[in-house]
C-alpha cells in the first residue's frame, strides 16, 4: 500500500507552517537550538516525513524530495534570521545593563601618598644629585671591618662604644652608619669621587622624641685634589638653604674616628638648636685604608638625619610619630 501523495504534501505544508510559528515565538538562543533539533534533527519532524518517501512510486519521489529540500531551507532561513535578531537582542541587553551613566557621582577612593620619610629622602638626595653626586647604596648587614676598622676605629677605640652596636650571632652586625658604604665605593673606584648615599641604619638608642632604636641616614662623600673643610662647610650651607630656606644654621666643634677635622652641624629648630649631622674632612688613615694617597687626595663626608630634617621641613614635636602608621597623621603629607 502507497502513502498518497497529498498526505505527504499536507504533511510538509503543516511542518512548515508549525516550524515558522515556533520560531517567530522562540524566546532564548538555547530553546532556538531545540527546536532546530525537534523539526531538523536526524530523529526530528521532518525526518519522519521523508521516512514515508518509501511507500511512492518511483516517478513521485523527486517532486516531493524536492519539496522536502524546499521546506527545509526555508525553515533554516527562518531559525538563521532568529537567531541573529535574538544575538543582537542579547548584545543589546548586555550593554545596557553595562551601561556608565558618566553624570553620576564616582567611588571614592583615597589617594596614597608617599610617606615623608620617603619624600624627605627623595628630596635632599635630588638636591646633592643636583650638585653632580652619584647615588650609591651599600648592605645594611656589614663587617666589623667596613662598619669600623676600615673607619679608623681601632679595637679598643671608646667611639664604638658611642655606636651601640646591634651584633649579630655570626659575628657581623647591623650597619649603625652609612659610612661603611663609602669604604666599599671607594676600594672599586678612584677619585675624584662626589657619592650621595641614603638608607637604614640601627643602633642601641633609647627611643624618644628625638632618637630612635632604628633611623634613616643620608652619607655625603667627596674625595679629590685640594678639597677642603671650607668646600664642605659651602656644600653644606647650599644644601640646608635648598632644604629650609633662610633658617639659622652653626657649625661646633666635635669628634669622628673618620674625619678629623669633624664638627656637628645644627639648625634652629622650634626656639632651639636641634643636631641635623655630623661633618668633616676624611681622616688620612681612612683614604690609606682604601689605597688612596692623602699626600695627593682630600676629601669630606657628612651624615645627615633624615628623621631630623623631616622634624624640622614639617615642624614635627616628635620623631616616633614617623613610625606610628596613624593616618590621621600621614594624611597631612
Amino acid at each position: 500500500m502507497t502513502t498518497p501523495l497529498s498526505d505527504l504534501e499536507t504533511q510538509l505544508a503543516t511542518l512548515k507552517q508549525d516550524a515558522q510559528d515556533a520560531i517567530a515565538i522562540i524566546p532564548t538562543l538555547d530553546q532556538l537550538e531545540q527546536l532546530r533539533i525537534q523539526y531538523l534533527g536526524k530523529k526530528g519532524s521532518l525526518s519522519q516525513v521523508l521516512g514515508a518517501m518509501g511507500k511512492l512510486d518511483a516517478s513521485e519521489r523527486p517532486r516531493i524530495g524536492a519539496l522536502a529540500n524546499e521546506v527545509k531551507e526555508l525553515i533554516q532561513a527562518d531559525l538563521e534570521q532568529k537567531r541573529s535578531a535574538l544575538q543582537a537582542a542579547q548584545i543589546e541587553a548586555q550593554l545596557a545593563s553595562e551601561a556608565i551613566d558618566v553624570t553620576m557621582p564616582g567611588v571614592y577612593r583615597p589617594l596614597g601618598h608617599t610617606h615623608p620619610l620617603t619624600s624627605t629622602s627623595e628630596r635632599m638626595t635630588d638636591i646633592f644629585v643636583g650638585l653632580g653626586y652619584t647615588v650609591a647604596t651599600g648592605p645594611e648587614m656589614e663587617t666589623d671591618y667596613y662598619n669600623f676598622e676600615a673607619l679608623n676605629f681601632l679595637p679598643d677605640h671608646p667611639a664604638r662604644d658611642m655606636q651601640d652596636t646591634l651584633y649579630l650571632p655570626d659575628g657581623n652586625l647591623l650597619r649603625t652608619h652609612t659610612s661603611s658604604v663609602q669604604i666599599r665605593y671607594m676600594e672599586t673606584n678612584d677619585p675624584p669621587i662626589r657619592i650621595v648615599v641614603p638608607g637604614r641604619c640601627y643602633r642601641r638608642d633609647t627611643v624618644d622624641a628625638t632618637h630612635s632604636a632604628v633611623f634613616h641616614q643620608l652619607e655625603i662623600l667627596a674625595v679629590d685634589e685640594g678639597l677642603t673643610f671650607t668646600d664642605l662647610r659651602g656644600t653644606l650651607k647650599i644644601f640646608l638653604e635648598a632644604m629650609f630656606g633662610d633658617i639659622a644654621i652653626r657649625f661646633r666643634p666635635s669628634f669622628f674616628p673618620f674625619t678629623e677635622p669633624s664638627a656637628e652641624v645644627d639648625v634652629q629648630w622650634r626656639g632651639r638648636w636641634l643636631e641635623v649631622m655630623g661633618c668633616g674632612m676624611v681622616d688620612p688613615n681612612v683614604l690609606k685604608a682604601v689605597g688612596y694617597d692623602p699626600e695627593i687626595y682630600t676629601g669630606f663626608a657628612a651624615g645627615l638625619g633624615i628623621e631630623r630634617i623631616a622634624m624640622v621641613l614639617h615642624q614635627m614635636d616628635d620623631i616616633r610619630r614617623l613610625y606610628t602608621s596613624d593616618l590621621r597623621f600621614l594624611r597631612q603629607f
